[in-house]
């Protein structure tokens, strides 16, 4: 049996695998806001909870909002920012007395999806997570590609390629660095530039359903935002060239996407076409739990 975590800014969420990546159990519970030592306790009882459930005792994988940094072994770049500074996987796994694999959850939802999801069976698979954040996590031949520094597939904290007017210096990101790609194609960075063309205070939802239905200042706003999608997207593929992407987080509910940004990113790729595969992810909100499982494969 394989266990998987997702631990969220807001909740905690386990799957229990076994043969074929059959769910045996799952288990949600809020993420306690009273401290570190809290969030330890609490993963590690419904970690109990499930084994006593399963009469099995499970791997352990856990997908976290950031990454071990391989220099000190302490937790980085977290939006958890509790977590940052951290010896979480040695915690967990002394709580635990077994050893526990750590993974970016946007690495999780990547090899979720190349394992048994929309990519299964692609050689080279890029995850792209757009939602309140943008994460992303390469998987080659099956396995996570996991990099020196702990940041493979960090899209996100790039520059916004081949930029247009206005896009320059660009909106300021978390990290400290402007004109990141995840200032403008987050959920909250396209609430923002919508806000600062159109002066309306949108949720990415509410601009698409308006663009569904027409209105000229949300079709503007979407046609936008899958230009500049096209354009971050294809500097993954001229430098990865993926046989599939898989677009996961809230903003893959978007079925614009999955035409529009195709039709342009042939404008930015280096080549004479483009075959790689836009696809959305298959298992939801479920991918990155699943992910966090598969970070021990079968044997």
């Amino acid at each position: 049996m394989r266990i998987g975590v997702d631990l969220g800014g807001s909740k905690i969420e386990l799957i229990a695998l076994g043969a074929n990546g059959a769910a045996l159990a799952r288990q949600r519970a809020p993420t306690p806001m009273s401290g570190y030592e809290a969030c330890i306790d609490a993963i590690s009882g419904l970690i109990r909870q499930v084994e006593t459930q399963t009469g099995r005792n499970g791997s352990v994988g856990i997908g976290i909002p950031g990454a071990v940094s391989r220099a000190t072994g302490l937790i980085k770049n977290a939006n958890s920012t509790w977590l940052n500074g951290k010896p979480f996987e040695h915690d967990i796994a002394q709580a635990l007395a077994r050893p526990v694999r750590i993974a970016n959850d946007a690495d999780c939802f990547a090899l979720s999806e190349a394992t048994d999801g929309a990519a299964m069976g692609a050689h080279c698979v890029f995850g792209v997570i757009a939602g309140t954040g943008c994460g992303g996590g390469l998987v080659i031949n099956g396995k996570l590609l996991a990099g020196p520094n702990a940041i493979t597939g960090e899209w996100g904290h790039n520059s916004l390629p081949w930029p247009k007017g206005g896009e320059t210096p660009g909106p300021l990101c978390y990290c400290g660095k402007r004109g990141c790609i995840e200032t403008f194609l987050s959920g909250p960075g396209f609430s923002a530039r919508h806000f600062e063309q159109h002066g309306e205070k949108l949720s990415p939802q509410e601009i698409a359903a308006n663009a569904r239905s027409g209105d000229r200042r949300a079709l503007a706003s979407l046609d936008l935002y899958t230009d500049r999608m096209a354009r971050a997207i294809a500097s993954i593929i001229n430098i990865i060239d993926p046989d599939v992407i898989v677009l996961g987080g809230g903003l893959s509910n978007m079925e614009a996407l999955y035409h529009m940004v195709p039709q342009r990113w042939n404008d930015y790729v280096f080549s004479d076409r483009v075959d790689t595969r836009l696809v959305r992810n298959q298992h939801g909100d479920s991918s990155g739990v699943r992910g966090a499982a598969w970070l021990w494969p079968e044997r």
